[in-house]
């Protein structure tokens, strides 16, 4: 099932995002991303509330009226089932980023393989990932459900818009709720080929210069700042690079004048 009731506007009624949620649910059911009663989507509605999933039952089954609402600290304002333990995950990623309108918490097996061997997603090897997303770091094991994952999660929050959380999983948000569905359909895609690579053969990491010329071109039309993927570069090293609207611009410009 694709998700084509979805749309990039998320200035809906609460009842069109209901429907939306209820579909992204599914879809990362169908393609695997959770099973059981695994995982969480909410969005945050016009009013500054937050309409979420439930906890304890299966996403890719929910309808409608399952969905529940809470205010922006969490108290339950409608809905007849409990809220998610990991609730908080999402209200810090509302509080700390103004533009995000929805998140995606999930499962998605090649993925969380990666976050389970303590490996992010940060190697400078795809194109469409880095110009895309940066990159896709490794956050440390915080318990699910508790205070102590949002603290970990906290200093990654402002930087990344997919995030590999250690034992457990990954999480994704957007403006929107196709955007942040997107997000982690791109990361289980992307480390199903980081994988295939690594048992291949060793993968080749693009150059810092590469990469600039990639991630200039999403500051500039994101007018947002990014971090930058481990180059083949500063592989060895963990310092991490970030590149302003106003630093692209001069670096993006020469390639642009540059013949093929």
């Amino acid at each position: 099932m694709m998700p084509d009731s979805l749309t990039a506007n998320h200035k809906k009624s609460e009842e069109d995002h209901r429907r939306e949620i209820c579909t992204t649910g599914r879809c990362m059911y169908e393609r695997e991303f959770i099973v059981a009663a695994e995982g969480n989507v909410s969005v945050r509605l016009n009013n500054g509330n937050i309409l979420t999933t439930p906890a304890c039952m299966n996403k890719g089954m929910l309808k409608p009226e399952d969905l529940i609402v809470t205010d922006q600290n969490g108290l339950q304002l409608s809905g007849i089932r409990k809220a998610s333990s990991e609730l908080a995950m999402h209200l810090l990623i509302y509080r700390l980023r103004p533009e995000v309108n929805a998140i995606c918490h999930a499962h998605p097996p090649t993925a969380t393989g990666f976050a389970t061997a303590g490996r992010a997603l940060d190697e400078a090897l795809l194109p469409e990932v880095i110009a895309g997303m940066g990159q896709v770091p490794l956050v440390p094991y915080g318990t699910p459900g508790t205070p102590e994952l949002s603290a970990v999660l906290e200093p990654f929050v402002p930087h990344y818009d997919g995030l590999l959380l250690a034992n457990h999983g990954a999480v994704t948000c957007g403006a929107d709720l196709l955007t942040a569905f997107f997000r982690m359909e791109t990361i289980e895609h992307s480390a199903k080929i980081v994988l295939v690579a690594h048992l291949v053969g060793e993968p080749v990491v693009l150059s810092q210069s590469q990469v600039v010329k990639l991630v200039a071109a999403r500051v500039r039309a994101t007018a947002q700042r990014s971090v930058l993927p481990v180059t083949l570069d500063d592989r060895q090293t963990s310092e991490h690079h970030s590149l302003a609207q106003s630093e692209s611009d001069p670096l993006l410009r020469p390639a642009e004048r540059r013949p093929g």
